[in-house]
This record gives structure tokens, sequence and C-alpha cells, in this order.
């Protein structure tokens, strides 16, 4: 058996933090998480130098990242991706797709397959996440609109039956057919998500009722509180907060949600029930300047500036920029919110939501060894997938053979 030993550090578990703590991994597991200071013989021993041992960042909602998105459907793109983010603490990502043609949707099912079975260089695969077509034209954000249409039966079982590999869809669930969509792909054991929506709380109530227990990016491209006939109804978020055991994810960049939203969000709904994720698109990791959202082929046009992606008037958000160290940074400076708590979002609770909780997203016996160390200010240090370092700093002291 093949043995990592990493101690001298303050290890973050689901219920306390162990200063001083020890982890063994073997062949890619979890065997002990202890105060001691264990010997193990020949294994490689990391040393934490005083840093953070918390579980590794999951990402249940991303696009690119590194100059690179799912949707160019290359090897390079998909493999380019999982490296640059695991360079920012993340462990497991599921990619996302954009509104797009069928068949542009089909190559990338299928390349999902191949490049999963590749992946060795950085952040795990954890199933797919399709992000439309099924939306409400007014909340487009922003989604090609020559894509935007209603489900289709004939469509989207063709879809399902390419890959058994998509695990979550988002769509608006006011739409002709929606409820039945989330029936048939809750029947399939996929999650489907609220998302780019208009609907009220009657819709959305009954959509959590039909398998929509959870929001796609809250806040962002869905109702509010609204007036039809000077009669007002709750929207889309009055209705995740209404609904306590649905669940949110939110882009937490500081930007897409500002720091009092940040703080209602986690006041309303606890740490539990929130998901961070960086709805990352190409420029993630890269220079500010023009970008792509979407394919190289046929994606849209965006400017990111001063930390943000836009579309080039400005208009809308084109995704994020985001990396999840930020996101876990941005939770603890900018919300107040405690380390472990904002961790727990970005671990244990996406875990949860995608139904993997009995392998991932805490540093508990048994479970796979994704870990990842960073400092104070949520600079990572090392991340560990299934066992394996896939990103170091560049200072290498700390990583030396017993």
């Amino acid at each position: 058996m093949n043995y990592i030993k990493i101690y001298n550090g303050t290890i973050i578990t689901p219920h306390r933090t162990i200063k001083n703590g020890c982890i063994i991994i073997g062949d890619g597991k979890i065997l002990e998480v202890t105060d001691k200071n264990r010997q193990v013989a020949g294994a490689l021993e990391i040393n934490a130098q005083g840093k953070y041992i918390a579980p590794g960042f999951i990402d249940m909602h991303v696009h690119g990242g590194g100059g690179h998105d799912f949707m160019d459907n290359t090897l390079d793109a998909f493999l380019g991706i999982a490296k640059a983010h695991a360079s920012y603490g993340t462990t497991a990502l599921m990619p996302t797709t954009l509104s797009c043609e069928k068949q542009d949707l089909l190559d990338t099912l299928a390349l999902y397959d191949e490049a999963d079975g590749l992946n060795d260089v950085g952040a795990q695969f954890i199933g797919l996440h399709i992000e439309g077509p099924y939306f409400s034209m007014t909340q487009k954000g922003a989604q090609d609109p020559r894509y935007i249409r209603n489900p289709d039966p004939k469509e989207y079982k063709e879809i399902l039956s390419a890959s058994s590999s998509i695990k979550r869809w988002s769509a608006a669930p006011e739409l002709p057919g929606a409820l039945a969509f989330g029936e048939y792909l809750m029947s399939k054991n996929i999650l489907p998500a609220i998302a780019h929506t208009d609907a009220i709380y009657e819709e959305v109530l009954e959509a959590y009722e039909k398998g929509f227990t959870h929001a796609t990016h809250f806040y962002s491209c869905m109702s509010g509180v609204s007036r039809r006939n000077a009669y007002r109804y709750a929207g889309v978020i009055e209705s995740a907060y209404l609904i306590d055991a649905m669940t949110v994810e939110i882009i937490a960049d500081g930007v897409h949600l500002p720091p009092s939203l940040l703080k209602l969000v986690y006041k309303i709904k606890g740490p539990d029930r929130i998901a961070l994720i960086t709805d990352a698109m190409r420029a993630s990791g890269m220079p500010e300047g023009d970008s792509i959202l979407g394919s190289l082929k046929d994606g849209i046009k965006v400017l990111v500036e001063n930390g943000v992606a836009k579309l080039p008037d400005r208009s809308a958000f084109a995704g994020s920029v985001a990396t999840a160290n930020s996101l876990v940074r941005n939770m603890v400076n900018l919300a107040d919110i405690p380390l472990q708590d904002a961790v727990r979002m970005i671990s244990e609770t996406p875990a949860s939501i995608l139904k993997i909780q009995d392998k991932k997203g805490s540093l508990i016996k048994g479970k796979d060894a994704d870990i990842v160390i960073f400092d104070n200010q949520i600079n990572i240090d090392t991340t560990i997938v299934k066992g394996n370092v896939v990103y170091k700093a560049k200072d290498l002291s700390s990583i030396f053979y017993s």
C-alpha cells in the first residue's frame, strides 16, 4: 500500500478542528484522522507547516478556466480545466454546458466519458451538469438566445440516453412540459435544478414537489417579487427562502452577490443548504480583457474587467472568473462567516446535494483522500485528489520521504 502522512496542521473536520493534527492516507483513502503524530514507515510525509488541512473543494457548477471551456469539445480543454482549478483547491468538479445546438451537446457528452478516463492531473470529474436550453427568455442572462427553447421530450430523452454521466440539469420550471421533464430526470436519478426562470412561488412549490429541490446560481437570472395586474407575487428568490429544505448555490465572488446578500443567504439558509460555486468561464485564472463564453466555435464575446466577466455592452454578467479558494476567502472576509462553515459550503454541502457524501466532502476515515492545504489567506499550498498530489505551490521544501 502507498502511504501519505500529512501532519503539523489544523485539520478541519465536520464537527471540530484538530490542532497539530495528522492524516494517514493509503491507496487513495483516508485511513486515520488523529491528533497524534503517527509514524508510518515508507510514507510520503507532507509537513503542513501550521496551515489548515481541509476537505477538497467541490465545485458543482463550472464551465471553464485556464483559457478553456468544456464546450470547446477537446481533450485539452477538459484536462486543462481540471488542472487549472486544482491549483485553487478544487478536487472535484462538475463540467457544465451552456444552451447550444443538440449535436454540440451530444459531442460534449461523448468527450466527457473519454476525458474522464484520462484525467489524472487535476480535479476529478463527478458528472455532467447541463445548463439549458430550457429557460425563460426574459431571464436568459448570458445564455445564447438562439438556442433557448421549451422542454422537448423527444430531445431530452435522446440526450439522456446518450450518456449515463449526466447528474444534474438546470431548467425553468414554469415552462410548458417542465414539470414532466423534472419527473423524468428524477426517474433517472438526475437532479433537476431551477435556473434562468420567471416562476412565482406557486409554480416553484409545485416544481419542488416534482424534484426541483435546488436553485442554480441563486439570485442570478431568477425572479424576485413582481407585480402582475397590481397584485404582488413572490418569485424564486423568496420561494427558496420559504421552502426550508430547498438548497441553493451562490457565486460568492463579492460581485454577483454583494456582502450584504452573502450575509442574508447565510443567515436564512445556513451552511447545510448553501453550496459555493465558481460558475467559472474560460477566463478564470487568466489575465483580464476580451474572452469568449462557451465554445470557441460560436460562443459569445465577453469582457473581463475589475474581476468580473460581462457582456460587451455591460448589460449582464457572463459567468464568473472566480476560483474556489477565493469563494472561501470572500465568505470569511466579506460576509464574516466562520472558516469552518465556509469550508463546509464548498465540501460537505455540495457532496450532500449531489449524493456523494459517502465518498467525498469531509475528512473522515474511509472516504476518498481529497484534501487541500491552505494558509490563513486561503492561498493554496497543496491539492490532493484521491491520494495523488496534483498541485503543490512552488516551495517544495515541506515535502520529503521518511
